[in-house]
């Protein structure tokens, strides 16, 4: 791959993927050559959705968006952004707690691969509000979860509760 493409990263458990998620991706869609949505595999994270449907839900949410590519990834974080020649991870940032977190992850993976910058990103405000744990609860109690979802994740997440 050329190295004068910008090419980031975008990670996360995705379980389900939502609006706030994607109105990111969008946004990074437009500053990067090519993005690349990982689907994390979180040792310490008890999912809804198994890797293949986590997988299958996210390609489907963003197959209109050319430059975005869903990929998953087993590996550390900055060990995947260095087989694709990325120079960017990017989080979302909603609110000054995801900050704390988010920020203690930048420092260790700035320590680990110098040269792999943290990006991140503000949703639409109207998400910032919203993450997949409020979507999956709002789904086991049969609410409609249709603004905060794409249609697709809203049918699957439907059925993981009928």
């Amino acid at each position: 791959m050329n190295n004068s493409n910008k090419i980031a990263i975008y990670p996360g458990t995705f379980d389900p993927i939502t609006n706030g998620h994607i109105d990111v991706i969008e946004r990074a869609a437009q500053i990067f050559d090519k993005v690349y949505v990982v689907v994390a595999i979180n040792s310490k994270k008890a999912t809804l959705f198994n890797e293949d449907e986590r997988s299958f839900l996210a390609q489907e949410s963003l197959k209109n968006i050319t430059n975005v590519e869903v990929v998953r990834s087993h590996t550390l974080t900055v060990e995947f952004a260095k087989s694709v020649g990325a120079n960017t991870i990017l989080r979302g940032i909603r609110a000054v707690t995801d900050f704390e977190y988010e920020f203690q992850i930048a420092l260790m993976n700035r320590k680990l691969e110098p040269n792999i910058h943290t990006l991140f990103l503000l949703p639409n405000e109207k998400y910032t509000y919203l993450n997949s744990s409020i979507i999956r609860e709002l789904a086991r109690y049969h609410q409609d979860i249709s603004e905060f979802v794409p249609e697709i994740v809203a049918e699957q997440i439907t059925k993981k509760f009928v």
